[in-house]
């Protein structure tokens, strides 16, 4: 059975658990989802999309 997540939802979890337990401030987080937003939205979001489908698509190869 194939496990598939939300890259999303992933690093939700992961930020949140920056915040509750390695010290990460609130303010720090959102600074970094902001940006995040705007990097998206630049001419560099397209090149990024494909460079993490790409590492996706190679970590899914992976046999175990």
């Amino acid at each position: 059975m194939a496990l598939s997540i939300s890259l999303v939802v992933l690093l939700a979890i992961i930020v949140f658990l920056l915040v509750q337990k390695a010290g990460l401030k609130a303010g720090h987080a959102i600074v970094c989802v902001l940006l995040g937003f705007y990097l998206s939205g630049s001419s560099v979001g397209p090149t990024i999309d494909e460079v993490t489908r790409n590492v996706a698509g190679m970590i899914s190869d992976i046999k175990f």
